[in-house]
């Protein structure tokens, strides 16, 4: 789907506040109230919108580290081993990658008892040839996906 000038603007507006009713949404792009339902249903339709969400801080909410694991997974088991460690809670995303890993696990954790259990737990599970875990000292930037 190709994104148009209209499209664009209602999603940086709605990136910025995802409560914004339809009447403001119309006034902040300067279209009627009618072309921006019709826009978001389209956006919605096509899968460009897929949900609406909250955006939470982890550290309010008990979540006080982030890790990123690499992980080097058995041949032939990629899949499998992805889907098992993304069911984990703490997992917030798991990515295909290049290079000397086969895996990027992002995940949160409330405490270094949480990260060792997490370690010992999910980390270890059978398939895994190797894991190399780092631990978050400061989020410079997290956002979510952006426009182009």
């Amino acid at each position: 789907m190709e994104l148009d000038d209209i499209d664009k603007s209602l999603l940086v507006a709605l990136q910025e506040d995802g409560r914004y009713s339809m009447r403001a949404l119309a006034d902040i792009v300067g279209v009627a109230l009618g072309t921006v339902s019709n826009r978001l249903n389209k956006l919605e339709e096509n899968g460009v919108i897929t949900g609406y969400t909250v955006n939470l801080n982890p550290d309010k909410i008990g979540w006080e580290m982030t890790v990123v694991v690499g992980l080097r997974i058995v041949k032939g088991r990629l899949l499998e081993i992805q889907e098992l460690i993304a069911s984990d809670s703490r997992v917030f995303a798991v990515y295909d990658v290049t290079g000397d890993m086969d895996s990027l696990v992002f995940a949160r954790v409330k405490d270094r008892d949480d990260l060792d259990d997490f370690t010992k737990t999910v980390l270890s599970t059978e398939g895994v040839e190797r894991s190399t875990t780092h631990v978050v000292l400061n989020t410079v930037k997290e956002t979510g996906v952006t426009l182009p």
